[in-house]
């Protein structure tokens, strides 16, 4: 049976659902700004959002139509008919969102002052009426954005509710938000309302690393931050949940004071294991993330006395294997919701995917997120990350170079998703 789903609609949901089940109108404006309405509406799209375009006249002559219609597999709408499509669009719960992108000073002009002589402003009129959220994008010159009349027209529609989206102003122009940016205030508009979608969820979050003993005063460790698994924190309480916070070494360290925040401290890899297993034994939780560097080996014997350093001599240290402590969360509880971190170094995107596959069956984890840090811009200690993750059933998905909160919030975007 053949769909008759357009194919640019593939990407719907792959970065994400908190525009699931939201209709958005994507209004373009004839600014030279056009051409980046098209990878704004790709990434509505990629957190779940149904798109509908609208492009003015003037917008034609700088971006065909058939662009906005190849990047949302949706019918372009450039003039109102008998259809009425301001009033399809923009009426009584019609749409979630009217957003303009670019919007130019001549839109603004006339939505402020009650204006409706075009395809935009029809729908702007109505959907003020209708109570619809209206964003607005702004791209000019920036002596024009600095008009006084065009100052008081924003300020005018902005006490009637309207949002814009601040332009940069660089290089004398007031340059429209960037693609990402704009999609930031979207997603987080959509998520006020759901902000605490974790309330009442116990989560089991383990950050930074592990270190074992050689002898009284010496370790052998590795270089974890524990960054990932603090915007992980940030996030998890954001969300409104309860958070157990298990933490090694790190170089950060999640300063809330919320009372929904337990951190406990642990220095080997042997307290964190038996932390971890006392935690998930003695409590149920719902979610439970590694973000840990758990030291890989550790001495066979410890020395009991300090190692004199004066010995000119080789020392042979033996090391043996650490528990894999991850490989045992759901044989105590099969409903945990389980998802874990895999780092590697300087290898490819195939071999990254391969092993956080390999893992995920290992461990029976519903999410394996693996990262390089042998990339330059990934590094450990780094800000950023680059992850890729692999959920069961073998889906994939790739975050680019981005910050580590991003990372985290885009993690749980997925994670509420799948979550039962």
């Amino acid at each position: 049976m053949t769909s008759d789903l357009h194919p640019s609609k593939d990407i719907t949901n792959t970065l994400g659902n908190t525009l699931k089940d939201k209709k958005i109108v994507l209004c373009v404006c004839g600014s030279v700004a056009a051409y980046k309405a098209i990878d704004f509406a790709r990434l509505l799209m990629r957190h779940g959002a149904n798109v509908v375009p609208v492009i003015s006249n003037s917008a034609t002559m700088l971006l065909h139509p058939n662009y906005l219609k190849w990047a949302t597999g949706n019918e372009v709408i450039n003039k109102l008919t008998a259809d009425m499509e301001h009033i399809k669009l923009a009426d009584f719960k019609k749409s979630d969102l009217i957003i303009l992108y670019p919007c130019t000073a001549n839109t603004i002009g006339k939505f402020a002052n009650g204006i409706d002589d075009t395809s935009i402003t029809s729908i702007l009129s109505v959907g003020l009426g209708a109570k619809i959220p209206i964003f607005i994008a702004p791209a000019m010159h920036e002596a024009m954005y600095y008009n006084q009349l065009v100052i008081e027209n924003i300020l005018k529609l902005k006490k009637l509710g309207v949002i814009f989206l601040d332009p940069e102003i660089i290089e004398g122009k007031a340059k429209i938000l960037q693609p990402d940016q704009a999609l930031k205030s979207v997603l987080e508009f959509f998520t006020k309302s759901t902000k605490k979608i974790l309330s009442g969820r116990n989560i089991l979050v383990t950050s930074g690393g592990t270190m074992e003993y050689i002898d009284p005063v010496r370790v052998i460790t590795n270089l974890s931050s524990g960054k990932m698994g603090n915007a992980i924190i940030k996030e998890s309480l954001e969300l409104g949940a309860h958070v157990t916070h298990v933490v090694g070494n790190s170089s950060v360290l999640c300063t809330s004071k919320s009372s929904y925040l337990e951190t406990i401290k642990v220095d080997t890899s042997d307290e964190m294991y038996t932390t971890v297993i006392s935690e998930i034994r003695s409590k149920k939780y719902d979610l439970v993330i590694f973000a840990a560097a758990v030291t890989d080996f550790k001495l066979l014997q410890i020395h009991k006395k300090k190692i004199p350093s004066q010995i000119s001599h080789p020392i042979n240290l033996e090391l043996v294997p650490t528990k894999k402590i991850i490989d045992e969360i759901k044989l105590i509880d099969k409903n945990i919701f389980l998802v874990g971190f895999k780092a590697y170094y300087d290898v490819s995107n195939t071999f990254l995917i391969n092993k956080a596959k390999k893992k995920l069956k290992e461990c029976n984890a519903d999410i394996i997120i693996a990262n390089d840090v042998g990339r330059t811009k990934t590094k450990i200690g780094s800000d950023y990350n680059e992850v890729f993750i692999v959920s069961q059933k073998g889906s994939v998905i790739h975050l680019n170079v981005q910050s580590k909160d991003s990372i985290a919030k885009k993690l749980f975007e997925i994670i509420i998703s799948k979550l039962k």
